[in-house]
C-alpha cells in the first residue's frame, strides 16, 4: 500500500501499524509524535494502529529544551 509520509509517497505493507512504521524508519524507542489523518495517535495504540491505503501520516521528532 501506499501512505503519505510528510508530505512524500511511501510504500508499506498491506495492513502495516504505525509501530512496524516507526520500525522501518528506525525510530522505535525514539521520542516521536505521529499524526495519522490530522488526529494525534497516542504511543500506547501505535501497536494497534493499523494504516490503510492513502493514509497520510507525519511523524515529528520530540526535542526537548529549556
Amino acid at each position: 500500500m501506499q501512505i503519505r509520509l510528510n508530505g512524500c509517497a511511501f510504500e508499506l505493507p498491506d495492513h502495516a501499524t504505525v509501530a512496524e512504521l516507526l520500525a522501518k524508519l528506525d525510530l522505535q524507542g525514539r521520542r516521536v509524535a505521529v499524526e495519522l489523518n490530522l488526529d494525534i495517535v497516542p504511543r500506547s495504540l501505535h501497536g494497534s494502529t493499523l494504516l490503510k491505503d492513502n493514509d497520510c501520516v507525519e511523524v515529528v521528532h520530540a526535542i526537548g529544551g529549556g
